[in-house]
Formats: C-alpha cells, sequence, structure tokens
C-alpha cells in the first residue's frame, strides 16, 4: 500500500511525464506557445519586481540583451548550456518512463568524482584516455541511479524519496573519499583537489570566440567539443526513444503499465532499465567542467546542474529539440548575471525568472492537457451517443 507521501509522489511524476507527451489532437503550436507563454509571462513578473525595488525593468532587460548578443557572451551560453542538455536528457529518459529522478545532482557528482579519481591514475593515448573516463562517469551514474531502480522494483521505494535521499548520501560519500583518501596536496597552491588529470584526458577546444571590449581591451570564451557529445546524447536519445522497439515499450510502459503488462511488457525491467539509463547519462554531466576546465575534482565543484536540468527538461517538454532550446535559454540567463550585477542590478533577478518559468510551464502544461482531455472525451462519448445507421 502507498503511504500518502508515495502517492503524492507518483502523482507529481505522472504530471511531470504528461508534459511533453501530447494527447491526441494537441497540436504542435499549442505546445510551443504554452512554453512561449511562460517565458513571456516570467519576463513581466520579472520586470514588476524589479520595478518594486526601484530598479528599471527596461534597462535591465536592455542590458540583458546587449550584453548576452555579444559572440563571447553567446559562446559562454553555448558552454554553459552543454551540461544543462545531457542533464535534462537524464531526466527526460525518467519522465518518459513515468519516473521522476530527482537525483540526477547526486548521479553526476558520483560521475564526475570517479571519472576524476580513476582518469587521473591512469596513462591512455588522448582518445582512448577520454573514453576511458566518459566511461567512468557513465558506470558510476548508472550504479548510483540504479541503486534507487533496484528500491523501486524490490521494495516499493518511489524513485522521488530514494533519489532525494541519495542526493544527500552522494554529498557526503564523496566529501568523505575525497578529504580521505583522495586529497592531492599541490605545494604552492591553496585550491586542495584531486590528483590532476593528464593531457591526454583533456577536452580540446572546439572554437574560441573573441570579442571587443568598451575600453579597446578583448574577451574570449572557449567552447569545448563537449558540445558535440551533447548534442550525440540528444540523437541519441531522440533515436532510442521515438526509433525503437525499446523506446515504444518504455513509452507504453510509462504510459500505462497495466496495458503494458497485458501486452507482454515487464514493467519492473523497463523501470530499472530506464533508472540506470537515466542515470548514466546524468553521470556525463559533470564532465565538461572536469575534462574541459577544472581538469580535477575538488570542493569548488559545479553544482545545480541536476535541479536546473529538471527545468530544463520541464520547459523544453522532454524532446529532445526542446531541450537544446530551452537549455540554450537557460545558458543565456546565466551568461547575462555577471553583466547586471556590474550595472549594480540584482542578479538575483535571474533565479526569480526561472523559478516563474518553471511554475508557469508545469501550471499551464497541466490546463492544457485537462482541457485536451476533456475535449477528448466529449468527442467521444458524442461519437458514442450518435445514432448507428442500420443497412438493410
Amino acid at each position: 500500500m502507498n503511504t500518502p507521501v508515495s502517492a503524492s509522489a507518483e502523482g507529481m511524476a505522472g504530471i511531470f511525464s504528461r508534459i511533453g507527451r501530447p494527447r491526441s489532437g494537441q497540436s504542435v503550436l499549442v505546445t510551443l506557445a504554452s512554453s512561449a507563454a511562460a517565458v513571456v509571462l516570467a519576463m513581466l513578473i520579472g520586470g514588476l519586481v524589479l520595478l518594486v525595488t526601484g530598479k528599471d525593468p527596461v534597462e535591465a532587460f536592455s542590458k540583458m540583451v546587449s550584453s548576452g548578443t555579444q559572440p563571447y557572451k553567446l559562446a559562454e551560453a553555448v558552454q554553459r548550456a552543454t551540461p544543462l542538455i545531457i542533464a535534462a536528457v537524464a531526466v527526460a529518459i525518467g519522465f518518459k518512463m513515468n519516473l521522476f529522478n530527482i537525483g540526477v545532482e547526486g548521479q553526476f557528482l558520483m560521475g564526475m568524482f570517479w571519472a576524476g579519481v580513476a582518469g587521473a591514475y591512469v596513462e591512455l593515448p588522448p582518445v582512448l584516455h577520454v573514453t576511458f573516463c566518459l566511461l567512468i562517469g557513465i558506470i558510476a551514474g548508472a550504479i548510483w541511479a540504479g541503486i534507487a531502480g533496484l528500491l523501486r522494483v524490490k521494495r516499493g521505494v518511489n524513485e522521488v524519496i530514494a533519489t532525494i535521499m541519495l542526493n544527500s548520501i552522494a554529498l557526503a560519500l564523496i566529501d568523505w573519499l575525497f578529504n580521505d583518501f583522495f586529497r592531492y596536496e599541490n605545494p604552492g597552491n591553496l585550491d586542495v583537489r584531486t590528483k590532476p588529470l593528464p593531457t591526454s584526458a583533456w577536452m580540446p577546444t572546439l572554437f574560441t570566440v573573441t570579442s571587443k571590449t568598451d575600453g579597446g581591451g578583448s574577451v574570449s570564451t572557449d567552447v569545448t567539443s563537449f558540445v558535440l557529445i551533447a548534442l550525440l546524447v540528444v540523437v541519441a536519445f531522440w533515436l532510442l526513444i521515438y526509433k525503437s522497439q525499446f523506446g515504444f515499450r518504455l513509452r507504453a510502459s510509462g504510459g500505462n503499465a497495466v496495458a503494458a503488462r497485458t501486452a507482454g511488457i515487464s514493467s519492473n525491467r523497463m523501470i530499472l532499465t530506464a533508472m540506470l539509463l537515466s542515470g548514466g547519462v546524468a553521470g556525463l554531466a559533470g564532465l565538461p567542467a572536469l575534462l574541459g576546465t577544472t581538469h580535477s575534482y575538488g570542493p569548488t565543484r559545479p553544482d545545480g546542474y541536476g535541479f536546473n536540468g529538471i527545468a530544463v527538461a520541464l520547459l523544453g517538454r522532454n524532446h529532445p529539440a526542446g531541450i537544446i532550446i530551452s537549455a540554450l535559454l537557460w545558458g543565456f540567463l546565466d551568461a547575462t548575471a555577471g553583466p547586471l550585477q556590474i550595472a549594480k542590478i540584482p542578479q538575483s533577478i535571474i533565479l526569480v525568472i526561472k523559478a516563474i518559468i518553471l511554475i508557469t510551464v508545469v501550471i499551464v502544461n497541466e490546463v492544457v492537457n485537462r482541457k485536451m482531455a476533456k475535449r477528448t472525451a466529449d468527442r467521444t462519448a458524442a461519437q458514442l451517443a450518435a445514432p448507428v445507421a442500420v443497412t438493410a
């Protein structure tokens, strides 16, 4: 029997899984319009918040556009969007199976940590070394997510509760392992981290964008080739979910577990497989930073990828194209936070806009889904009530 917490968690996962799963008759235009409306509404409310706090919203948004459209800032937006794309795909895999994997945060940290540790103690040619780190990240993330999958399948523990707890355990476990076993003392450097990765494990720069500053200088942003891996992850997600028999079985089991079991699809097997896949992808989300910039793991690790990935997946309707566009929007907002602070405009307004977008997306999509369900039910009732012509 489900506890009240478990039942509410399942209901929440059901709501989120319906986002990006258009009902029969729901047009693509309605889908895009609802997401666009969420963004516009968030901007309007954000402007009101600025106005109440004594700031000029026109100046703030003008600063965002003027600074965010500079070439080096656009490149920064792409770089910031790369891990969010991967994290959002991990979340979307769970949603397709009607699972709410809220543990992407812990899974990407486990992948980043173990890839950094294992990669530092092996010597391989450049391509093989990068591939080795990628595989370690995938395996570590999949194992951590698989724990939640096993708890769901074997003991009936809701994945929302399990993954939340596993996030906390991951943080504590990594801190313990780092401080007691893998702490690397680098003479002359106060930033204590794990042993640095050899250059053969570094992800090469794909391109560099340079822009002129108002003072006559220049500023540049490097975009690593991990953006190509993120795009490959999206393509693989599209092929797996929408173009394969496995993807059909996964979506069928997530949409109606009873009907799927009747058709011979093992619900438990699909749950465990979906969690392993979701965790494996999540394990890659921290590697753009590890292989591209920091080249080691430390207390100054990136965070928030898992929770931002949930927001990106929801705004993108769990669709590959939508995820890319939403991640670029999130990256653009993050890239403009710095210039806003320089202009003495609180960069917390970015968090306000993100939060409003997330809330609005959930509300708008649930309203649209209910209206479409009612319209479908009314049409079906009308068809059943219509007299049937009898031919002689």
